[in-house]
């Protein structure tokens, strides 16, 4: 698998998929439409293989980063209320979502949510969906237990390909979506 860093490499095979594994799987994914600036979030839940939960929304004025974004925060919440304590992989195909939850999420809390750049003037300026963020830092910071990990999006994975539909009935649940 070449292009994709080290840190966010699946570390299930797409053959057979992750939610055939035993324990808590969670994917997690989000959709944008530009022309109506409507997006949706999605998560799936399955347990030793067996999907056990599922939730999503839509949005208006809003982003695909934020969207993938909000589907990771329902899912660590989801995780939080509904499997405290066991541990967890929430699978996302978005790059941004995982590679902020994993690295740089822990350098822009410590920079106040601030952007650095190698000038010092980027940390003037506040990070992209900061909130959105924060509150996926304090749902991630409650379980240590939960690993984010990134699966290809489109591929025959089951859960993210489920986890996709969803995240596009929320997109078209808000009004004239």
């Amino acid at each position: 698998m070449t292009g994709i860093p080290d840190d966010i490499r699946p570390s299930a095979p797409a053959s057979g998929g992750p939610e055939s594994q035993q324990g808590v799987h969670v994917f997690a994914d989000g959709c944008y439409e530009p022309g109506s600036g409507h997006g949706g979030w999605s998560f799936v839940a399955y347990r030793d293989a067996v999907e056990i939960a599922s939730g999503f929304g839509g949005a208006e004025d809003s982003s695909n980063n934020s969207m993938e974004l909000t589907a990771v925060l329902r899912a660590a919440m989801w995780i939080n209320s509904q499997t405290a304590g066991e541990a967890a992989i929430i699978w996302s195909d978005s790059i941004y979502a995982v590679k902020g939850c994993n690295s740089r999420r822990h350098i822009w809390k410590n920079n106040g949510w601030k952007k650095s750049s190698p000038n010092g003037n980027g940390r003037r300026r506040t990070i992209d969906n900061a909130d959105l963020w924060k509150a996926v830092d304090l749902q991630l910071s409650q379980n240590a237990l939960v690993t984010i990990a990134w699966c290809k999006g489109h591929s025959g994975i089951v859960g993210n390909e489920r986890a996709d539909a969803l995240a596009d009935q929320g997109r078209l649940s808000i009004a004239g979506g």
